[in-house]
């Protein structure tokens, strides 16, 4: 049986990694924290890869609305909902140990405050008050 040229064998390893991304980064989080969200992202079915980074950029864009009340951009589409962004927040933060939870929290808790002056409290308390009960579904914001 002929001998395969270490070449050959290198190539197979690098067609692996070619197709890897890494998840993209958070600004303003530290590499361990960065390191534990890719940690729970591995071992959770419910966050992908870059589902927390992505839940957080779409939490920003939702608040960069000009304007004095925020608008839905599309309300009928669930996957841009940014309430479902918020619950992704939720779902790592709940999940992540005490010191990548701390960072992670600050950057999440300025993006709530804004939140929370742009929009009003909801009088109807039957809503459904989503996956975690969040405060988040219970104000109103333009749909």
């Amino acid at each position: 049986m002929p001998r395969r040229r270490p070449r050959a064998l290198r190539a197979h390893l690098w067609a692996n990694r070619r197709r890897y991304r890494p998840a993209p980064r958070v600004p303003g989080i530290s590499g361990r924290t960065h390191a534990a969200i890719a940690r729970i992202e591995f071992q959770h079915q419910y966050l992908g890869s870059g589902s927390v980074a992505g839940a957080l950029a779409e939490y920003r864009r939702f608040l960069r609305q000009p304007g004095r009340y925020l608008y839905l951009p599309l309300p009928a589409c669930p996957c841009c909902d940014p309430l479902e962004a918020r619950d992704i927040l939720e779902y790592a933060l709940r999940r992540l140990r005490r010191s990548a939870r701390t960072e992670l929290s600050r950057t999440v808790a300025r993006l709530d405050e804004e939140f929370h002056r742009r929009t009003l409290p909801d009088p109807r308390p039957h809503r459904h008050p989503g996956r975690f009960g969040g405060w988040w579904y219970h104000r109103i914001h333009e749909r």
